[in-house]
């Protein structure tokens, strides 16, 4: 997947500014900007699968963006993935703010093969509300 110019801009600004996405259990998570792309099909789904697709990106090395049980921090761990995991949007809701105060609100409720949760869309390759809500209903 190529990343748009508006995306690599952002990754090098947080990089350049020393922001950095810290996930711990039972701790927030902290990142420059939301990233930038679309829902689309699943790889390996084939032409017409109505199902979308993000990646997780913005993520350190070593750290891991922690999927829930509902859109808040303080819900249960239900599984932890690092960039380019590629998860299922199935909704999208409003829970906690992002950790690193930037006030973004927005939770996906998402599936891989193995487990369904939510995590903070700002972690996630969807390109923000103005893109995905035409197309990803409300939970």
């Amino acid at each position: 997947m190529q990343r748009s110019g508006l995306f690599g801009s952002r990754v090098r600004s947080a990089a350049v500014a020393g922001a950095a996405v810290v996930v711990t259990v039972g701790a927030g998570l902290v990142a420059a900007a939301p990233a930038q792309a679309a829902p689309r099909p699943c790889p390996g789904t084939g032409p017409g699968d109505p199902s979308k697709c993000a990646r997780v990106v913005g993520i350190d090395p070593g750290s891991a963006l922690v999927m829930r049980t509902a859109p808040r921090y303080s819900a249960t761990p239900v599984a932890r993935w690092g960039n380019g995991q590629w998860l299922e949007v199935s909704c999208w809701t409003t829970g906690d703010p992002d950790a690193d105060g930037n006030g973004y609100r927005y939770w996906m409720r998402v599936f891989t093969g193995s487990s369904s949760g939510y995590v903070n869309d700002w972690y996630l390759d969807t390109g923000g509300p103005s893109t995905w809500k035409p197309i990803i209903p409300q939970c």
